[in-house]
């Protein structure tokens, strides 16, 4: 009796209450994948309604798989990569409007944009449609604007954040207040805020047009290392470390980042939480780094904000996961979310979906509400120029699947300087090999002695003219 009268409180009367994990039979998974064994804290994975993203190991330079997504089973060893970039690559993500677009940053200080051609790879695909060059260190993450269509973000180990603006191939921004290394980045649901974690400690909440920082919280007790903002209900949730190194969540209103509103311990393990957020349902999933198991829970606005529905086991460790954006889902099996699990020990993606059972056939209305889609509110120029808008929604009844009719169009470049805040960030990409170490020094050694010689040449020049002066005013006036 006491057990049923505590879960009452826990469960409420939520639709939600009985959601559960499908995997996906053997078949329709994607099997025979060399997956990276690098050890950054990213998914490694990006998934939309056409194509499957996953960044593998490979000698030399850093190659990523795109297999179109009915094409499960054993992929060939030999399945064309994209493979451009000189470094390991750290994160992929696809453009939410143009779904063969997908952008990569890799070790090599870059960032790139492939053009994913329609059916998928037929050979290795070296050339990007875009290189971006603008940050002096390795690019750890990419992000794309919520509701701009051609508005990417890069985080560096360099310790900003870049907006680039895909229009004109630059970059137009530079957000430049962490002073470490940035673990995560999350945006509201209009993109009219980005929420940041650091290496610092420090959690933040930023205007991204012009860099300031809104809400700052030092989090001692709480060490954060993702967040993300929880739709419109003006909140963040964290994931990080207690001070006796538990796995903990904290709730925070984005306003006020003195103190969190709740913190939760989760578990004893080491492994990173990852937090995914489901503004539809209102459902937030815990997925662990290094163990099989999805918690998930419904948050509200009211106290006690965070209700515990159920877990997801199992006995496969996960490296990272993709989600299917929404109009990818398969609204007549009743699924709510997709994840893609990366099983690095089995070269293993597979598949789970979190199913709402229901008894009826007919497409459910209470658990598909309007939902952002594949266009996009605003052009680049709307954006920078400070305008706003909410997302272009649809319905997933009719349009779940309409492919976007946009096009990517690469700008053609000219321009050899990237000024962001009149710094030249190109003139600090630094030298990937030895020799370029060498040729570089010589060449600033050379620079340093004709920029002396110009400045002593100026001086005199100067000393000349001050004594011209000089003799003019001393000379008597000429009548």
């Amino acid at each position: 009796m006491t057990q049923e009268m505590s879960w009452r409180p826990q469960y409420r009367s939520s639709k939600f209450r009985n959601v559960y994990g499908k995997v996906a039979n053997r078949e329709h998974c994607f099997d025979g994948i060399p997956i990276t064994k690098n050890v950054h804290d990213n998914h490694f994975c990006a998934v939309n309604a056409r194509f499957l993203a996953i960044v593998t190991e490979s000698a030399g330079g850093g190659s990523f798989l795109v297999i179109p997504l009915e094409q499960t089973g054993r992929i060939e060893p030999n399945y064309p990569k994209v493979c451009g970039h000189q470094g390991n690559v750290l994160d992929i993500k696809w453009n939410p409007f143009i779904d063969n677009i997908i952008a990569s940053c890799s070790e090599d200080t870059s960032v790139r944009i492939w053009e994913i051609p329609e059916g998928g790879l037929k050979r290795n695909m070296t050339e990007a449609l875009l290189e971006l060059h603008g940050h002096s260190r390795r690019v750890g993450l990419v992000e794309w604007h919520p509701t701009t269509n051609n508005i990417l973000f890069s985080a560096g180990y360099d310790y900003k954040v870049l907006i680039w603006n895909l229009d004109v191939g630059e970059p137009v921004k530079m957000i430049d207040c962490h002073t470490d290394v940035i673990l995560c980045m999350s945006f509201n649901t209009d993109g009219s805020l980005l929420t940041t974690t650091c290496k610092d400690k420090k959690l933040r909440v930023i205007e991204p047009r012009s860099g300031r920082v809104l809400q700052e919280a030092n989090c001692k007790n709480h060490r954060v290392n993702r967040v993300v903002f929880l739709g419109n209900m003006k909140r963040l949730l964290t994931t990080g470390v207690s001070r006796w190194n538990t796995r903990q969540i904290a709730l925070w209103d984005q306003e006020d980042l003195s103190m969190p509103l709740i913190e939760e311990e989760i578990d004893g393990l080491s492994g990173l939480l990852f937090p995914f957020y489901d503004a539809d349902t209102h459902m937030l999933y815990l997925a662990g780094k290094g163990d099989g198991n999805i918690r998930y829970y419904e948050i509200s606005t009211e106290k006690p904000y965070l209700s515990y529905l159920m877990e997801f086991r199992s006995p496969a460790p996960q490296k990272g996961l993709g989600v299917m954006p929404k109009h990818g889902l398969d609204v007549s099996a009743c699924e709510v979310f997709r994840f893609y699990k990366l099983v690095t020990l089995k070269g293993l993606i597979e598949p789970i979906s979190m199913i709402v059972p229901r008894r009826s056939d007919s497409y459910q209305e209470d658990i598909y509400p309007m939902t952002p889609g594949t266009e996009p509110a605003l052009t680049p120029d709307e954006w920078l120029g400070g305008i706003n808008r909410d997302p272009v929604l649809m319905s997933l009844k009719e349009g779940y699947k309409k492919s976007s009719k946009m096009v990517f169009k690469a700008p053609i470049k000219e321009k050899k300087s990237v000024v962001v805040n009149g710094i030249d960030l190109l003139e600090n990409v630094p030298p990937r090999t030895e020799n370029e170490l060498l040729r570089m020094f010589f060449r600033q050694q050379d620079e340093i002695r004709r920029l002396k010689e110009e400045l002593a040449q100026k001086d005199i020049r100067i000393r000349q003219l001050q004594l011209e002066l000089k003799n003019l005013r001393n000379s008597p006036k000429n009548c």
